[in-house]
């Protein structure tokens, strides 16, 4: 059965779509900070790219900062390169962007999902971080297409889109090498994550 969007969390800012708010949502959970950190220029890049007439607006890039820590309601925990808006100096909006028109392979997907994997092609062929990068896909992809159909997700199924995408990349990538969670745990990822945060915040009171 589908999801429709009225039944899902409403988002912090439409404009971006769901995937990238998904995509950061699960930037969050991520516990090495450097792997988190690496995550949130990858969705900053992706960003930029979404609204390419826009690159020459003043202070741009810092726009998308702000609006990365307000999709994950200030609770991304990184070195950000600009002080960004804080929950207390937050009083409206930012300006809505427009979309750009173009196809998209699978729609469960989305297109920011297919634009984060062609970021993967930046990276060295079979480094590190190539392969880091693929895993944050991958799971990312599990969990839209678990969401979107409600039911068992194969992880060849996921290997098997990856390198429809991005076949020059993945013709040696094996299941193994993106190291898929359970649904589960991509499930209770988050919400494991932010009751460790309040306890941390509790027991410092």
């Amino acid at each position: 059965m589908l999801e429709y969007n009225t039944q899902l969390k409403k988002l912090l800012l439409p404009e971006y779509g769901r995937n990238i708010q998904q995509m950061v949502e699960y930037c969050i959970t991520i516990e090495d900070r450097e792997e988190r950190t690496r995550c949130a220029y990858s969705i900053i890049a992706t960003m930029g790219n979404l609204f390419p007439h826009l690159r020459d607006v003043d202070d741009f890039k810092h726009k998308l900062w702000d609006h990365l820590a307000i999709m994950s309601d200030f609770k991304l925990d990184i070195d950000y390169p600009y002080e960004v808006l804080r929950p207390d100096n937050l009083y409206t909006r930012p300006k809505q962007l427009e979309y750009g028109q173009s196809s998209i392979r699978y729609r469960h997907y989305g297109k920011i999902i297919e634009m984060m994997l062609e970021k993967c092609k930046e990276y060295p062929k079979g480094s590190d971080e190539q392969k880091q990068m693929l895993s944050v896909m991958a799971n990312i992809m599990k969990k839209t297409l678990y969401n979107t159909t409600k039911e068992v997700v194969e992880d060849d199924k996921i290997l098997k889109d990856i390198m429809e995408y991005i076949p020059e990349v993945t013709d040696e990538l094996t299941v193994e090498d993106l190291n898929l969670r359970s649904i589960k745990e991509l499930q209770t990822r988050k919400t494991t994550t932010n009751n460790n945060a309040r306890n941390t915040r509790f027991n410092k009171k």
